[in-house]
């Protein structure tokens, strides 16, 4: 699954009623969470095949590394995302 996956099913899955009060930037927040708790929740469960089960084999402890970089990249974006936009709607509220 790529990046752009995760993120765009975690905004699909994001709750969307008529009388929410969020805005379209809470919802985008919202899906980034929602890709970081998936990603969490995905080097948790191959933490514990390495550590508890014994699968301590280079090829498993590659991929828990990737996974790992992936959740740096996710945060990152995540981060870089959210501080543009709020900068951008800042500038935009300034100047109305």
């Amino acid at each position: 699954m790529t990046i752009n996956n995760s993120l765009y099913s975690a905004m699909a899955n994001t709750p969307n009623s008529d009388n929410s009060d969020g805005s379209w930037f809470e919802a985008m927040a919202e899906a980034w969470g929602e890709a970081l708790d998936r990603q969490a929740t995905r080097i948790e469960t191959m933490s514990t095949e390495i550590g508890d089960q014994g699968n301590e084999t280079p090829s498993a402890i590659t991929q828990l590394t990737a996974e790992s970089l992936k959740m740096t990249f996710l945060s990152n974006s995540s981060h870089t995302a959210l501080s543009s936009l709020g900068s951008s709607l800042e500038t935009m509220a300034r100047k109305q």
